[in-house]
């Protein structure tokens, strides 16, 4: 794993990430990819706001009841079969699994794609207890190789193009190079056919569990997450409190509206609906499933001004409209969640003093909010956020001070014109002072403006 990058180093994140041409030319192809299919994909969908509606109702209705299903989902789930644990935080959920593998024997673990595992470090923690564990989703096994995070929640390896991963591939697989996507592809089959032939324990997450029955439903583009979850004898998932919805009536709503706001396919691949263990007489399935509920902050959430965050059903489709995003990429946030939806949730799970500087990483154009399927208000969020960083005094205080001044001039007709007329004299001489590249990204002040020359 490369150094890791934090939260607080955002802006220096931000420079090197805008240095790396690779990367801003793989972000720029991969998101305009995704907005135009989520675009053409909701084509068809006549009555689009309706099911937003709908969707944001149900989860609406998840969140002011979630201490009740969160019990009925552990209940049922423990009918079918499962061993339910509740996890209190990242160290506990981790305790867990490494207890179940350990209890077991188990040394090699195959993972579907999870953004949970990465937010508690899961696989890290298991590799120090002599654990191997390999993930298999085309982009996360590169990303693996790489020794890197995630960039983005649904294409771990987005940041990357073709000839990097063939590079990766030929240093590390011992394969001659290549950088045809589908060569690369039969490659990484190969190798993880084994993987999973040899694992003794598969690991999932989960993009919603079912509180009336107890199942969980995995949402996916490879055949790797059915694997994960049937062919070891042994099945861990990990997943957060709130991805809980009432009942499999109410996954019809998002069946409609993940796909298309992920990648703007009608449907997933494959979902799959894991209700408890292998039943007599069923060829697939494991034989043991345990699955660990993680709080990790979630209630304290709930609790407080920025609860919608926890609506959020990891779409990814505002990151691909993001500006920002965009531009500087996931690693750039240092962060698990990174994008609109990951300034809000990782200020909420980190505490605002380990990450304040990611509330600059927003234009505040709101495009993020009039994407998202359930209609979490991204840009409320952020904008109380913002407000409340400015109220704990974590804003730089040259921006505390430049932002003062500048409200009091506009409340004066007098001192605005005042002030225009000065900015054509000083800018040029700002403009020369070390450090001050940030004007040069700015629009000049004009020499006739627009009040002038309409009095």
């Amino acid at each position: 794993m490369s150094k890791p990058k934090t939260s607080l180093d955002f802006r220096k994140n931000s420079v090197e990430a805008l240095a790396d041409t690779a990367m801003r030319e793989a972000m720029r192809n991969s998101t305009a990819v995704f907005s135009g299919h989520r675009e053409q994909g909701f084509s068809t969908v006549p009555d689009l706001e309706s099911w937003r509606d709908r969707a944001s109702d149900i989860r609406s209705r998840v969140l002011d009841n979630l201490s009740e299903y969160v019990d009925k989902f552990a209940a049922n789930a423990t009918s079918a079969g499962a061993v339910v644990y509740r996890a209190k935080d990242a160290e506990a959920s981790r305790d867990i699994i490494a207890a179940i593998l350990r209890d077991r024997g188990a040394k090699k673990v195959v993972k579907a794609k999870s953004m949970v595992s990465e937010e508690v470090y899961l696989n890290a923690h298991l590799e120090e207890q002599g654990v191997e564990v390999v993930e298999t989703d085309l982009g996360e096994y590169i990303v693996q190789l790489a020794k890197e995070r995630p960039s983005h929640i649904l294409a771990p390896a987005l940041h990357k193009n073709r000839r990097q991963i063939g590079e990766l591939f030929a240093k590390h697989l011992g394969v001659d190079y290549t950088d045809d996507p589908e060569v690369l592809t039969k490659i990484a089959r190969k190798v993880l056919r084994k993987k999973f032939l040899e694992a003794a324990a598969g690991i999932s997450g989960a993009n919603f569990a079912v509180a009336d029955t107890g199942s969980i439903i995995l949402f996916t583009n490879e055949g790797n997450g059915r694997m994960v979850t049937t062919l070891p004898r042994l099945h861990i998932a990990i997943l957060t409190i709130e991805k809980i919805i009432p009942s499999l009536t109410d996954l019809s709503a998002f069946i409609r509206l993940l796909p298309r706001s992920a990648t703007g396919q009608i449907h997933s691949s494959y979902m799959s609906i894991i209700t408890g263990t292998r039943n007599p007489g069923e060829e697939t399935g494991a034989e043991e499933l345990h699955i660990v509920l993680l709080d990790n902050g979630r209630w304290d959430i709930l609790a407080g001004e920025c609860r919608e965050i926890l609506k959020c059903i990891r779409c990814g489709a505002c990151m691909n409209v993001c500006p920002v995003y965009g531009s500087v990429g996931g690693h750039a946030y240092g962060s698990t969640y990174p994008g609109p939806m990951g300034i809000i949730l990782t200020t909420m799970l980190e505490g605002m003093e380990k990450s304040h500087p990611l509330l600059d990483a927003t234009t505040l154009c709101g495009v993020c909010a009039d994407v998202c399927p359930v209609r979490v208000p991204l840009l409320k969020l952020l904008y109380t956020l913002r407000e409340r960083r400015t109220k704990e005094g974590l804003v730089p205080s040259l921006e505390r001070t430049a932002m003062a001044a500048f409200g009091l001039v506009v409340k004066s007709p007098t001192l605005f014109s005042w002030g225009q007329g000065m900015s054509r004299i000083s800018w040029p001489l700002l403009s020369k002072i070390p450090g001050s590249e940030t004007l040069e990204r700015l629009p000049k002040p004009v020499k006739d403006t627009f009040r002038r020359r309409m009095s």
